[in-house]
């Protein structure tokens, strides 16, 4: 009976070690499969990573000014994921796994200086992320391997192994270079996708169906509806290009029509002829768009589309095309702009993973054709645009511009938070209405505004345009690249890659009004004797490090300087230089002039033939540089500029009186005044006086 006791305690024991032993091999088993953590380079944007929640490993070195960071907290998407880990303080330099988690856009975004990283502030931004530690949340299964969405080769790492993902075609795919560990207790089949506040544009994107969506109909003027101004009026006959003034004074009737929208799911493959064709085009400023080689037999006779796909993946934006619907185009041309369209559409590659694309026609009034989650490939949108009847009336561009800033990038219209707001306006001559004020507030909503302008005003017509130049003050930079002009309705066919390639450029397109872009900076310079020479090229190459980190042009930021001892003296008015490099050469120019230090009169001086002078709708920000106490009163001269919106910043070097530099700053005082014991010492607030010029931009009210 003992022997039988005996024997079954041995085997209860040896199960139970057997079963201790199974349950710490599984759980060894489980615990592995947490190994598997991708690594991502320095330089990669959480906005390129297509996943929206996930674990990846930052190396060393991402500490990097480099490696831009906007946002405190919730970060900008294009902001570079690790150095955003080490702002928040999740890891150090020596880098770490990290938590990412997708988020909606913001409007706003506060930049700091944390853990040795000085993030930068942003008005807006289409999509956000946080970063945690690198800890799974209970119940979520992350990739070991992450999917890219770019157009360049894309280092993707795992564990030890690293792969090149390909540029082109192969880009949306997944690479995978480790097996996939699943844990024990769970089917691969269930496994459960992470979660994220930001909607999956898969998601928002109408199921198929050929039931029409909805009938609309639009009614214009009345065929004895005649065309106000100055503004040309396109013939019926259409002879040739001819625009001579005899076939400009024919007025267009028009009558009411109906439209059936039909909503249609459509997916296009990424490898299409289209597509491929799209990296033909190289654009260079200066650079004819009608010596670039493209066929416009192919182009006027796309391909057909291939089976459903989702679209291009290497060109997501939210398009909205405003076309002109003005009687000054006439009927055939009016046709002619259509056929454009559609061939745009078919070389995009429409879909839900790639461009979507919207029209908005405008004349007197602008109202929407379609908006973006309308059509979801580039067949269904191609027949809808071969449908649209003209409006008639004037072309109020600016009316229009205004309508989508306000009305058309709504969530409800499609607009998908993770893919840049691209407009582009279609303009037949010239706008009837004012654009600047227009384009300048799409901007700073943080869309990219392209212009396409087809048979400008002859020199006899130019009298006639309301406001001159009025495409340079329309798009946020003058190098030509969000403008393109054709001589000629017979040549709009050229210019389809040429802007397919410019609106698929995600990379660049991140042009909308900032900080950066949107001031008069006017430097008020102390030029007293106790500078000295060396010094005060000291102070000179301080201002040209500030003054070359913004956007300087005619319409964007403008660079302005006052030199001061005893006396002052306008060294160069806002409106005196409107590129980057002719304002450096201005700065480097500057003579030193030595003398005593008169800050208050100087600050009065800077308000009148500076600030004064400055444009509505310019922040105008002032930064003084003393090294000594002045021999006047500050206080008064400083409240004058502050009460006249003048932001001031000091710098105060060596003597500078402490007291003095906190009454000409704006308040916070702790925000907008600055002091070094040394010359040499300046270039250190050079990032911090920019961020700071960064938050009052987004905190201060729009002009």
């Amino acid at each position: 009976l003992l022997t039988m006791k005996a024997t079954v305690i041995a085997t209860f024991f040896g199960v139970f070690l057997i079963c201790t032993y199974a349950a710490k091999e599984a759980t060894k088993r489980t615990k592995k499969a947490k190994l598997y953590v991708p690594q991502i380079d320095c330089d990669v944007k959480a906005g390129k990573i297509i996943n929206p929640e996930f674990i990846a490993k930052c190396p060393p070195g991402c500490q990097d000014v480099k490696y831009r960071v906007y946002g405190t907290d919730i970060y900008a998407s294009f902001s570079s994921v690790c150095n955003a880990a080490i702002h928040s303080g999740i890891i150090d330099n020596a880098g770490g796994k990290i938590l990412v988690q997708k988020v909606a856009g913001h409007s706003g975004y506060r930049g700091s200086f944390s853990n040795g990283v000085r993030s930068l502030s942003l008005p807006r931004w289409r999509e956000s992320f946080l970063v945690s530690e690198g800890k799974p949340r209970k119940g979520v299964t992350y990739p070991s391997t992450l999917e890219y969405s770019s157009s360049k080769s894309t280092a993707v790492k795992s564990g030890n192994d690293r792969v090149n993902v390909p540029t082109g075609d192969a880009v949306h795919k997944e690479y995978q270079t480790s097996p996939v560990p699943t844990p024990a207790t769970q089917m691969a089949t269930t496994t459960p996708t992470p979660t994220t506040t930001t909607t999956d544009p898969s998601t928002t994107t109408p199921k198929p169906t050929t039931t029409p969506a909805t009938t609309r109909t639009t009614t214009v003027a009345a065929a004895t509806k005649t065309r106000a101004g100055p503004h040309r009026v396109r013939d019926i006959a259409f002879r040739g290009a001819s625009t001579s003034p005899s076939n400009r004074n024919i007025l267009r009737p028009n009558t009411g029509t109906q439209r059936q929208e039909p909503v249609a799911a459509f997916r296009r493959a990424a490898g299409s002829p289209a597509h491929l064709a799209m990296e033909t085009d190289s654009w260079k400023p200066g650079l004819s768009l009608f010596d670039t080689g493209f066929s416009s037999k192919e182009e006027l006779n796309p391909k057909p589309l291939e089976s459903i796909s989702q679209g291009n993946p290497n060109c997501k934006v939210d398009l909205s095309f405003l076309m002109d619907g003005s009687w000054s185009i006439g009927k055939r041309r009016f046709q002619l702009q259509k056929q454009f369209l559609s061939n745009v559409a078919q070389a995009l590659g429409i879909g839900r993973a790639g461009p979507l694309m919207g029209i908005v026609q405008y004349g007197d009034d602008p109202s929407t054709e379609f908006n973006l989650k309308t059509y979801a490939n580039s067949k269904d949108l191609r027949n809808a645009i071969e449908k649209i009847p003209q409006k008639g009336g004037l072309s109020n561009v600016g009316k229009a511009l205004s309508f989508v800033n306000k009305n058309f990038f709504l969530d409800a219209n499609g607009n998908r938070g993770g893919a840049p707001n691209v407009v582009v306006v279609m303009v037949d001559g010239w706008p009837t209405d004012r654009v600047e004020e227009a384009s300048r507030l799409g901007r700073e909503s943080g869309i990219n505004i392209f212009f396409v302008t087809i048979e400008a005003a002859a020199e006899s017509e130019k009298q006639n345009v309301i406001e001159p130049d009025f495409v340079d003050k329309a798009v946020c930079r003058t190098n030509g690249f969000y403008s393109i002009n054709v001589p000629s309705w017979f040549s709009l066919h050229k210019v389809v890659q040429p802007l397919v390639k410019r609106v698929c450029d995600t990379d660049g397109l991140v042009c909308s009004k900032t900080c950066l872009n949107s001031a008069d900076i006017g430097f008020v310079i102390d030029g007293s004797s106790s500078v000295g020479t060396s010094n005060f090229r000291t102070v000179l190459q301080f201002v040209a490090n500030i003054s070359k980190e913004f956007e300087i042009s005619d319409t964007d930021t403008r660079i302005g300087a006052v030199q001061y001892t005893y006396e002052q003296r306008l060294e160069f008015s806002f409106d005196k230089y409107s590129t980057k490099q002719d304002v450096l050469s201005a700065i480097k120019r500057i003579s030193y002039w030595s003398g005593g230090t008169s800050t208050g009169a100087a600050i009065s001086y800077a308000s009148e033939q500076l600030f004064s002078k400055s444009k509505p709708n310019k922040r105008k920000i002032m930064i003084l540089i003393t090294d000594g106490r002045s021999y006047d009163d500050v206080r008064v001269p400083a409240m004058a500029a502050h009460q006249n919106g003048v932001i001031a910043y000091s710098v105060g070097v060596a003597w500078a009186a402490q007291d003095e530099l906190e009454a000409i700053a704006t308040d916070p005082d702790k925000e907008h005044s600055f002091f070094v014991d040394e010359f040499d010492n300046l270039y250190r607030f050079v990032n911090q006086l920019i961020q700071n010029i960064c938050t009052e931009f987004n905190s201060q009210p729009r002009n």
